[in-house]
């Protein structure tokens, strides 16, 4: 018998919690039915997600006993939903705040967990699982970030009185690929980028390229990541008078006010 007494209500709800995750504790070494591949879900950095989980065939989840986890993690409970209530004993103190099911979804079985501002270290395989069910659903959450380039100056290659430009981007995630090209969209020879990654996991990453006059004068260095389809890209014009011997008159003129006629464009 309980006995709804401020006294006691509150060791009977304890004594509840404890029995929910010794059964999740105990099922989670046994074969549950899985339901194919983890489903990929993209999200950008501080976006608010969905990860789906619907049963089928859709019925009232309610009163079930379910479990949001991810098994990298320890605890690995993100969410863990008991009798028409969340348990928040024992969760990831990372989600506290931060995930949320639908009660009115899960009236029709959609136990899909929300997610806000998502951080890089989100990113992970998640596992709905409904251990009287003995079902379990896998979502792969893939949390990126992006940013524009911008490019300066590098100065004269000596050699052959080409124009050195920089690129450089910050704030990326998974590390990006940087690409040059010309006016036309050909590909330019630039050596290998500098990579750095951050405490905050995000990729800065760096190219340096020496380009020599074209029809156009006018160059683009493209940073993307083809894992969460971003691309940024950034453009710039360098004037006729700069692709000249280094030894002129006219290039050093045209140095000291390179950065007054040279301009760029980014596009997002």
């Amino acid at each position: 018998m309980v006995y709804i007494k401020d006294g006691l209500l509150r060791p009977v709800s304890v004594f509840r919690h404890i029995v929910v995750l010794l059964l999740l504790n105990h099922l989670r070494g046994g074969q549950s039915q899985e339901t194919g591949p983890p489903q990929l879900v993209v999200a950008m950095l501080g976006d608010d997600i969905i990860l789906p989980c619907q049963l089928e065939p859709p019925m009232n989840a309610v009163s079930m006993t379910m479990e949001w986890g991810r098994r990298d993690l320890e605890p690995r409970f993100v969410l863990v939903w008991h009798d028409g209530q969340e348990l928040l004993t024992d969760q990831n103190k990372a989600y506290k705040g931060r995930a949320s099911v639908s009660i009115n979804n899960l009236t029709l079985g959609d136990f899909s967990l929300r997610l806000s501002s998502v951080k890089i270290s989100d990113s992970g395989t998640y596992r709905c699982y409904f251990p009287k069910l003995n079902k379990e659903y896998l979502v792969e959450l893939l949390v990126g970030a992006a940013s524009s380039p911008a490019i300066s100056l590098a100065g004269i290659h000596k050699a052959t009185s080409g124009v050195m430009l920089d690129c450089r981007s910050e704030g990326w995630y998974p590390e990006p690929e940087v690409l040059w090209l010309d006016g036309e969209g050909n590909l330019l020879s630039a050596g290998p980028p500098e990579t750095v990654r951050g405490p905050d996991d995000l990729y800065t990453v760096s190219s340096r390229v020496t380009v020599e006059k074209r029809p156009s004068n006018r160059f683009t260095c493209r940073v993307q990541q083809k894992n969460i389809n971003q691309t940024r890209e950034t453009h710039i014009y360098v004037p006729e008078d700069f692709f000249v011997s280094p030894s002129s008159c006219s290039a050093s003129v045209a140095m000291s006010v390179l950065f007054g006629l040279m301009f760029a464009l980014t596009v997002v």
